[in-house]
């Protein structure tokens, strides 16, 4: 079984929802499941998930490096810990969030943002990353109210998305893309992926 998986995906492709319906169904099966989210899940980094999500302009590597260093306070104080205990962790966005939006959409590059956030990780990766797919326009409907990120409009969503296709080519260990039907079969999909992995 995979023991820490990311969901993935464009604003609005329903990460929150399947995160929280993965995770109730692992711990049904009796299963310690810890919960994330990014940017935040520490003090450190739901400070700097207001600054990121609900600040001003922010230059584009500098939003790169934020998203890195809360994610190795992530990494280290929370994630490696649950692991190590067995527990499962379930994540909303991961690095792979970075890579598609700062290396793919903000155009630093995708091995440039990577290779920023290794040396924090530690090696503490996600076994699976799934991306939920679905179209821009979907997406678009479902936010209710965009945050900086999320409102940057249709040309960077659209190239988010084109980002984590590729991801998922150059990675299909790693890297799935999960089709969206129905809350219910959505969350078996994903499921079934970690149960089996």
């Amino acid at each position: 079984m995979i023991r820490y998986v990311a969901l993935e995906g464009v604003d609005g492709a329903g990460k929150s929802t399947i995160t929280d319906r993965l995770a109730a169904r692992l711990e049904m099966d009796g299963h310690e499941v810890v919960r994330v989210r990014e940017p935040g899940g520490t003090v450190v980094g739901e400070e700097v998930r207001s600054l990121l999500l609900h600040g001003g302009e922010i230059a584009s590597w500098t939003e790169a490096l934020l998203f890195a260093a809360q994610r190795a306070e992530l990494a280290e104080t929370v994630i490696r810990p649950a692991l190590e205990r067995g527990a499962f962790v379930i994540s909303d966005r991961s690095l792979y969030s970075s890579l598609a939006y700062q290396g793919g959409a903000r155009g630093l590059g995708v091995e440039a943002v990577r290779t920023a956030n290794l040396i924090g990780l530690g090696g503490t990766l996600p076994e699976l990353v799934v991306v939920l797919d679905v179209t821009v326009d979907e997406a678009l409907d479902r936010q209710e109210m965009g945050d900086r990120i999320g409102s940057a409009g249709r040309q960077i969503q659209e190239a988010v998305a084109a980002t984590y296709r590729q991801l998922a080519d150059a990675e299909p260990e790693r890297v799935r893309i999960v089709g969206t039907g129905s809350i219910d079969e959505t969350t078996s999909a994903v499921y079934n992926l970690v149960v089996s992995g």
